[in-house]
């Protein structure tokens, strides 16, 4: 369950902000917008522990700053009129 606070509530209670962040995720927002994420420790292994045999972690996937070009295979449509 995600959790939002403001900057102002999270710099007031910084003990429920905590709290919050073991049930799960808590988002710090500065005037209305989402800014920081608050995470248990635990929660922030499984986001960095490789995911794959080949060693890959979500974080450097998410991190990748080079395009990636994938060509999809054009989909063949056929239309026929309906039979009464």
């Amino acid at each position: 369950m995600t959790t939002l606070v403001s900057a102002r509530e999270f710099n007031q209670d910084v003990s429920a902000a905590k709290r919050a962040a073991q049930e799960g995720p808590v988002v710090v927002t500065d005037r209305g917008t989402p800014a920081y994420v608050l995470l248990s420790y635990e929660q922030y292994n499984k986001l960095t522990k490789p995911a794959h045999a080949d060693g890959h972690k979500l974080i450097e996937a998410l991190s990748m700053e080079e395009d990636i070009d994938i060509d999809f295979a054009p989909v063949e449509i056929t239309v026929q009129d309906p039979e009464f």
